[in-house]
C-alpha cells in the first residue's frame, strides 16, 4: 500500500482523515500561498494544489511511492473571501458580516500520486456548502470571541485557544458557535469542518 501523506497541520483534518480508517503521516506544507484566481472554487483548488505539490516535491527523494493530500478552506460572503482572521478584531468583522445571513464554505482538495520518486498524477476537486447563520447581538459576538474552548482531553487551561483562532471565517461549525448560531446548512457538513471526507474517500479507494 502506498504511504499517505497529509500536507496539513490542521487537527480537524487529521481527525477526519483518521475516521476514514486509513494510516497516514502529517507533513505540513510550508510554501507561500499565491492566489491568482478570483472564483472561490478555483482559489481553493489552486491553493490545495500548491500545498500538495510542495510536499510531494519534498518527499519525492525519500519516498518512492506515496499519495499526498493537500486541502484549503475559505469562507465566501458578499463577494469577498474570508480566510483565517489575523486577530480578534478581524474575527469580529467577519462574524458581524455573516451573522443573520448565508455564506458559502469552499474546500479544495488535491491528491498527488508519487511513483518512483516522481509526480505522476494530480487529482483536484472542490466542494461548496452553504451555511445559514442566526442573527447575533454584539454581546453574543463578544462572548464568542473571548471564550476559550477545550479542544482535547487533558488540555491545560493555558493552552486553550479562542474559537475563532485559526479558522476560516472566524468560527468552527463543530464548536459552540455551530451549536448556538448555525440554523442549517446546504451540503456536506464535513466540508465546513475542513475536509469533504466522503468525496475524498471515493477518490482514495481507487488509489491506495
Amino acid at each position: 500500500m502506498k504511504k499517505i501523506i497529509l500536507a496539513s497541520a490542521s487537527p480537524r483534518r487529521r481527525e477526519l482523515l483518521t475516521q476514514l480508517g486509513v494510516e497516514f503521516e502529517v507533513i505540513p506544507s510550508e510554501g507561500d500561498e499565491i492566489i491568482t484566481k478570483q472564483d472561490p472554487a478555483e482559489v481553493v483548488e489552486e491553493l490545495s494544489q500548491q500545498k500538495a505539490g510542495e510536499v510531494a516535491g519534498k518527499i519525492a527523494e525519500t519516498l518512492t511511492d506515496a499519495i499526498v493530500i493537500g486541502a484549503d478552506t475559505i469562507v465566501f460572503h458578499s463577494g469577498h473571501i474570508l480566510g483565517k482572521p489575523s486577530d480578534k478584531e478581524d474575527a469580529r468583522k467577519m462574524l458581524e458580516g455573516i451573522q443573520g445571513d448565508v455564506h458559502s464554505v469552499f474546500t479544495g482538495v488535491t491528491v498527488v500520486e508519487v511513483e518512483k520518486g516522481k509526480e505522476i498524477k494530480k487529482h483536484t476537486f472542490s466542494c461548496e456548502t452553504k451555511v445559514h447563520v442566526y442573527p447575533m447581538t454584539d454581546q453574543e459576538i463578544e462572548d464568542y470571541l473571548t471564550a476559550k474552548e477545550i479542544s482535547g482531553i487533558g488540555e491545560k487551561e493555558e493552552d486553550r485557544k479562542c474559537g475563532w483562532e485559526g479558522k476560516a471565517g472566524g468560527y468552527g461549525i463543530q464548536d459552540p458557535f455551530g451549536k448556538k448560531y448555525i440554523s442549517h446548512i446546504e451540503g456536506d457538513y464535513y466540508n465546513v469542518v475542513g475536509l469533504p471526507v466522503s468525496s475524498l474517500w471515493q477518490l482514495l479507494k481507487n488509489l491506495v
